[in-house]
């Protein structure tokens, strides 16, 4: 009988805690034309660790540059994990992020001399420290203006000659 109550109670704990915090998905797709070719465009930009570069702070890498598997440190403080890779793509996650934190930049060829390039953020916004629906749009306008400036960066890093 014991046994019969710890489980019924453990089971309506799980259905709490699942309850309590739904997650609430933010995606952020941002894309720009690189008056280059993907592959003339992809090796300008593809280093996992020039990002750094990019946003004027330090990156170092732990592990095989550029291989599944490696960390990279941003700033000394945000670790990102690269968890997937293809010819023109990787994937990245924040493993120890609140958020659930991941990023993808990706190149698409469209023609000869031109390219897409994607950059594409996915986090939790419900779990962000306010709820409110003013801070988590606030939230993610902050990102998707921090992330704009970058993607124009790599663009013109792409094209530089």
């Amino acid at each position: 009988m014991n046994l019969k109550i710890a489980a019924a109670a453990l089971a309506g704990l799980t259905l709490c805690a699942g309850a309590t915090r739904a997650a609430d998905f933010v995606t952020i797709p941002l894309e720009t034309t690189v008056n280059a070719s993907a592959d003339a465009a992809w090796p300008k930009i593809s280093g996992y660790c020039l990002i750094g570069t990019w946003f004027k702070t330090t990156c170092t890498i732990a592990g095989a540059e550029g291989q599944v598997g490696s960390v990279r440190t941003i700033a000394g403080r945000i670790n990102e994990l690269l968890v997937a890779k293809t010819a023109w793509s990787y994937t990245y996650s924040q493993p120890k992020s609140p958020i659930d934190y991941h990023g993808t930049v990706e190149i698409q060829p469209i023609d000869k001399g031109h390219s897409k390039l994607l950059y594409t953020l996915v986090y939790d916004a419900d779990a962000l420290p306010k709820h409110e629906a003013e801070d988590k749009a606030a939230d993610k306008a902050n990102r998707t203006k921090q992330f704009t400036g970058l993607l124009g960066t790599m663009k013109a890093a792409a094209e530089a000659k």
